[in-house]
């Protein structure tokens, strides 16, 4: 059964039935700093092994969210976005509090994301800077997708 929320005619849900797909990866293809030329079969498999939220305005596409979650422990918040139209009417904070309320992420242990530019989104949230940093490590390819790696 689908997670959802609605508030003055939008609608945030899990059922990826009401997915823009073509939307989707316009945004994250095109539009966002962290995904910018991500092929579609990736996004596709991304969507569906994660648990997506879709921002809906009646049945378009105007926002998004996923969580890479082993459902128990931990979960990874990414490709999060609003359209800029929409940007400005606390759809994020909806967006994102909506997000951490679904059941199967109330319990997590630890829940992360990254972010270049929206930190005060992120802590009206419940977000903070990662406690011990020197204990995290990461392997970063910024260029994987230029490079046809993973397709």
């Amino acid at each position: 059964m689908a997670f959802e929320r609605r508030r003055d005619g939008f609608t945030i849900t899990t059922d990826a039935k009401a997915f823009d797909l073509d939307a989707i990866f316009e945004f994250l293809n095109r539009d966002a700093y962290w995904s910018q030329g991500i092929p579609r079969p990736i996004l596709e498999k991304a969507i569906e092994r994660s648990l997506c939220f879709g921002l809906l305005e009646d049945k378009r596409q105007i926002g998004f969210a996923r969580m890479v979650t082993d459902g128990a422990t931990f979960g990874w918040l990414c490709d999060v976005y609003v359209i800029e139209t929409h940007r400005g009417r606390g759809l994020g904070d909806w967006l994102i509090a909506s997000v951490l309320e679904h059941p199967d992420l109330r319990g997590l242990r630890r829940i992360v994301l990254a972010t270049r530019d929206a930190h005060a989104l992120y802590r009206r949230n419940g977000f903070d800077a990662l406690p011990m940093p020197e204990r995290w490590m990461a392997i970063a390819r910024p260029d994987v997708y230029a490079n046809g790696a993973g397709a």
